[in-house]
């Protein structure tokens, strides 16, 4: 069983609409809809905006149902100019970029006292994702790196350009680093699909908003078409 985690209703909701026999859990104040898609059984649910929503829900998921990997589906901002409005990012690895303890001595992003601070996406996941955005037909470009997270909208060239030059990042958004956290640590394959929704930087806020309906349409379609090809 694969489980799906959007950050929005908007992003959650058309697949949800795919469903066949749903029956909907609740726990930790979300919905999770149990059913079929392509007669294969998963588990999509919002989580929410933001690092703690999106880790509650992943260990909420984790415990709850005998999920055997987890795409997280959505939005996100583009750091490389060659990725445009559209495009599609898959994770090779995620790390949260707001982590900052460097008063203390360590680099940003690093978690004092963790194992790791960055998050390895799975390859099984990864190698299904390409092969799904060829089966569909995807007519924007596909690009494989690493994604970053934080509880920020980034919107300020200044700080991508932090972002890149610190952390090599192709994308930013605020929930993806959080799940692979989590499903790191409960040794639960993962992987992060981000649909490019704006370029994170001083056109961001005019951007989102014109795209983000274009953006999720991308995701849903491969997310379906995972499932579909998932074995």
């Amino acid at each position: 069983m694969l489980g799906i985690i959007g950050a929005m209703e908007e992003e959650v909701e058309k697949l949800k609409g795919m469903l066949s026999d749903t029956r909907i859990f609740s726990k930790a104040g979300m919905d999770f809809y149990q059913g079929f898609l392509w007669n294969k059984q998963v588990v999509i649910v919002k989580c929410g905006i933001g690092k703690v929503n999106a880790a509650v829900c992943t260990q909420a998921l984790i415990d709850s149902f005998d999920v055997e990997g987890i795409i997280n589906t959505g939005i996100a901002g583009s750091l490389n100019a060659d990725i445009d409005i559209g495009d599609i990012v898959f994770s090779t690895d995620a790390l949260e970029h707001d982590m900052d303890v460097s008063a203390l001595g360590c680099e940003p992003g690093m978690i004092p006292e963790a194992e790791t601070s960055v998050y390895s996406a799975d390859g099984h996941l990864h190698e299904t994702a390409l092969s799904s955005a060829q089966t569909t037909g995807f007519k924007g470009k596909v690009f494989s790196g690493r994604i970053l997270s934080g509880d920020q909208f980034i919107s300020d060239k200044k700080k991508k350009e932090w972002l890149v030059k610190t952390f090599g990042g192709l994308c930013t958004e605020m929930e993806g680093a959080a799940i692979a956290h989590v499903a790191y640590m409960n040794h639960v394959p993962f992987l992060i699909i981000r649909a490019i929704s704006d370029k994170a930087d001083d056109s961001a806020d005019m951007d989102y908003p014109a795209f983000k309906e274009q953006a999720i349409t991308n995701s849903v379609a491969l997310v379906a078409e995972m499932v579909k090809s998932y074995v």
